[in-house]
């Protein structure tokens, strides 16, 4: 029987490593495709985080179906008294320490390598800093291009002042570090590109600097990830990575136009007849006016 257990727990474990890994790896692809290199840690760790729970998982789980196949009771009748058992107790304390140890010595290596690539935020109070650039290419530091994000209920507008424009839509050159400085003119808003892999909450009254580097051309989603008010599912914007030709040539395009007032649909909902005849009592905040931008 004993000879029996090894060879049962040895296949266990082997299929436990097995199918941890396995769905560990495939963890990769039930995010959104990555879009900017601070998303390669994030993936990593997601992954981590993954195959370290499915072996917590499996890991439980064989302890419980081996215990109701072969330690099943035969009467109903009172087990003896148990008072403790210091081994055990030992073990199922010493192991939750162990893993929690290593989940966060993983995710400090994590947050501190996103800190050399420059995504993590500087809030700017009373203090002035010299900003930083993230290190990109072969090992040369370029200077990041500043935009400044501005939100509000319930719109974005970014403004580029290298050519003094505004637009609704984010566009940001492919493989070269970016600097946006963002600003909330009402609430706590939250800037948020699932693609990115980050996140910033926005704070009224303060400006907040975020870096980070796109790394792959295409159209994404910037969405407001704090609820902000009545029209917040409408709060999102379109953020296209750009090659640098294609970069530069929009915004030589854009600072051409004149500026008009930006459509926004927070208030083209909230000025139309509500559905039902009957309306609540409840106070509904008006949207903001739309930003003036060079469409």
């Amino acid at each position: 029987m004993r000879t029996f257990n090894i060879v049962l727990l040895s296949i266990w474990v082997g299929v436990i490593i097995f199918a941890s890994h396995t769905i560990g790896q495939q963890a990769y692809d039930w995010l959104p495709i990555a879009a900017a290199a601070e998303a390669e840690p994030v993936g990593h760790l997601f992954s981590f985080l993954v195959t370290l729970g499915t072996i917590v998982f499996l890991g439980v789980m064989g302890v419980l179906v081996y215990s109701v196949l072969f330690y099943r009771a035969r009467d109903t009748s009172d087990a003896p008294a148990i008072r403790g058992n210091l081994k055990l107790e030992i073990t199922w304390t010493v192991i939750p320490i162990l893993l929690v140890t290593w989940i966060a010595i993983y995710s400090y290596n994590i947050y501190q390598r996103m800190n050399t690539l420059g995504a993590l935020p500087l809030a700017h109070l009373h203090f002035v800093e010299a900003p930083a650039y993230a290190e990109v290419g072969n090992n040369n530091m370029q200077r990041a291009e500043q935009i400044e994000v501005i939100a509000k209920q319930w719109s974005w507008s970014f403004h580029y002042p290298s050519r003094n424009i505004t637009s609704t839509e984010l566009h940001l050159p492919v493989n070269q570090p970016v600097r946006l400085m963002l600003q909330s003119e009402d609430v706590v808003h939250g800037f948020y590109v699932p693609n990115f892999r980050i996140k910033q909450d926005i704070i009224p009254n303060q400006t907040i600097e975020f870096k980070f580097t796109p790394s792959r051309i295409g159209q994404y989603q910037l969405h407001d990830s704090q609820f902000s008010g009545t029209y917040f599912a409408l709060m999102e914007a379109s953020v296209y990575v750009d090659a640098p030709e294609r970069y530069s040539q929009w915004l030589a395009e854009t600072a051409t136009r004149p500026p008009v007032p930006a459509a926004n649909p927070a208030k083209s909902e909230h000025i139309q007849p509500p559905a039902m005849p009957l309306r609540s009592n409840w106070h509904t905040v008006p949207p903001a006016q739309p930003p003036l931008i060079n469409k």
